[in-house]
């Protein structure tokens, strides 16, 4: 056992909100240590999660570009995968991006620390290093950044090399001629559409009515039908009832709706069912944080827990398991650990599926506003009407609008179309400095943008839409 150490703030995780925190509270002035099994920070995120998907998803999409593009007079040969360059390629951005952020990490003069840390008390740590041996550590303040793990279904053998999670899954150790996806979320959806466009046949199996559980059904259906022909198949209201693994296939037992029963065969399932907090093995119970009846770490405005000396951050205290939530949860932390007057005043948290077409949402959806009883309008702009989105062959789209009746504010947005994910944050920042319509539609976009259908969303509001026709409101 070596001598005890001490640092000001100990972050425990070292994901996007972990190394979001350190970095912040170091630029506070304070003393950091970051603790973390991996070789560079990144956490989940960046080493097998959003970054990864994200590569996969752009090669993936590259491939289908291609092959539609002889519609536009461009004619490729049939793309071919070379399944060991792709893998390569999103090493590679992996590579890139986490050993930048540990070259910041050292740049700040952060303690990283690769090891598994545990609470002894609410102001001492023991940090179990990768490498063999163990370290103590004395803080004054710590913050709980552990994240968030896949849930199990308890009748898999998930040693088996044909039973895949998401981490499993974008390995990419080789592409399996019949995928079963268990659960048609937004995980499930953006890894099925992936091995889909590499070459393998994706079955989608989903509980519930629609997939994208929660989202505007008014989205995914534009996404459903624009999907109808390329997923191997799409099977909702049914549940996976047994697996039997043989040698050379797995055989899966479907149940409807109805109780009626049917067989499939497949080579491998990945498994997308949902987040658990990864709440477990680092001795929250030697402190006073306390746990949500669902499993997640209760903290207040600031990101306080119950223990005076403890923070917590991220998808280990719940609400949408996002990277971009963790991080302004993380800088929240840090600043009321260095003194400052912050506060969790979020008004909106964007989300996005980077699926084919992508569907972005913020603020309140239409199911939500009518639930609720507001007194709300809905406005909507078709993208066929979009010249740059019909200029780029991607028609496919909608950009959605729920304004408040009364004020003409706008309390949220969908869009489900091509870079869905880049046009959100503009409605984002409308909601948070409550925007009306009239701001939106009297800002002039650039002219021809997928962003001009925000505009003519708030256009068709009043009925001035200039690229749809309709009767003044």
């Amino acid at each position: 056992m070596s001598d005890i150490k001490k640092s000001d703030v100990v972050v425990l995780g070292a994901g996007p909100g972990g190394y979001t925190a350190a970095f912040m509270a170091s630029d506070l002035g304070m003393s950091v240590t970051l603790v973390d099994p991996e070789a560079n920070p990144g956490g989940v995120c960046l080493h097998r999660g959003c970054i990864p998907t994200k590569s996969l998803l752009h090669v993936s999409k590259m491939k289908q570009e291609a092959m539609k593009a002889s519609q536009w007079g461009m004619t490729f040969e049939a793309p071919k995968v070379e399944i060991d360059k792709v893998r390569e390629w999103k090493d590679s951005v992996i590579n890139r991006l986490t050993g930048g952020l540990g070259q910041l990490s050292k740049a700040r003069k952060i303690n990283y620390v690769r090891g598994y840390g545990h609470f002894d008390s609410s102001n001492t740590m023991t940090i179990s290093n990768v490498d063999g041996g163990t370290s103590q550590l004395e803080f004054k303040q710590a913050i709980i950044a552990t994240g968030s793990e896949p849930r199990r279904l308890p009748f898999l053998n998930y040693d088996s090399e044909k039973i895949l999670d998401a981490k499993k899954a974008l390995e990419l150790k080789s592409i399996p001629e019949r995928l079963l996806v268990i659960g048609g979320g937004y995980i499930g959806l953006e890894i099925g559409y992936i091995y889909q466009a590499l070459g393998a046949k994706s079955t989608i199996v989903e509980m519930t009515a629609s997939l994208m559980p929660g989202m505007d059904p008014e989205l995914t259906k534009i996404f459903e039908n624009h999907n109808k022909n390329f997923y191997e198949g799409i099977l909702k209201e049914t549940k996976v009832a047994k697996v039997n693994e043989l040698d050379s296939h797995l055989e899966v037992t479907f149940e409807d709706k109805n109780g009626e029963q049917h067989t499939q065969d497949f080579d491998a399932i990945m498994v997308a069912i949902g987040q658990a907090p990864s709440n477990h093995s680092f001795g929250i119970e030697n402190t006073k944080v306390e746990l949500a009846d669902n499993g997640f770490v209760k903290v207040d405005h600031q990101q306080r827990t119950s223990d005076e000396n403890i923070f917590a951050i991220g998808d280990v205290v719940g609400g949408p398991l996002l990277a971009h939530k963790a991080s302004y949860e993380a800088r929240i932390a840090a600043e009321v650990i260095a003194g400052k007057k912050s506060a969790n005043d979020a008004q909106v948290i964007p989300a996005v599926v980077y699926t084919d077409p992508e569907i972005a949402t913020v603020g309140i959806s239409e199911p939500e506003a009518k639930a609720k009883g507001l007194n709300y309008k809905v406005a909507k702009f078709p993208w066929a009407a979009s010249g740059r989105a019909i200029a780029m062959g991607d028609p496919t789209g909608l950009t959605k609008l729920i304004i408040d009746a009364d004020t003409e504010r706008i309390l949220g947005a969908g869009i489900c179309g091509k870079n869905a994910g880049d046009l959100i944050s503009e409605m984002a920042l409308a909601v948070e400095m409550a925007a009306t319509a009239t701001d939106i539609e009297q800002t002039i976009h650039p002219h021809p943008t997928l962003s001009e259908t925000i505009m003519e969303t708030a256009g068709a509001f009043y009925g001035n839409a200039t690229h749809v026709f309709q009767k003044m409101k």
